[in-house]
């Protein structure tokens, strides 16, 4: 398994092609972007987020990614963190 990533890098990270953010899940080292379905690596704690590289996913791993992400198994990218009452 892959070092988590920085929170705050979490925080600004978003997809290099459409710009919208990302689902992290960080027990499988990667970041998904659910609009284009497609995946982003981080090998090493390190986000490869280079289009080239994005791997696509069918429609079973993108319902399996939804389902995690529907349970809040995720956190998103590319906002800040809510803050608590």
């Amino acid at each position: 398994m892959s070092p988590a990533l920085h929170p705050l890098l979490v925080e600004l990270l978003v997809c290099p092609e459409d710009k919208g953010p990302l689902w992290y899940f960080e027990s499988e080292g990667i970041l998904y972007n659910p609009r284009l379905r497609r995946r982003y690596l981080v090998r090493d704690g390190i986000p490869v987020l280079l289009v080239d590289e994005a791997e696509g996913v069918d429609d079973a791993e993108a319902e399996r990614l939804e389902a995690l992400h529907a349970a809040g198994s995720v956190l998103e990218t590319g906002t800040p963190p809510t803050a608590g009452p």
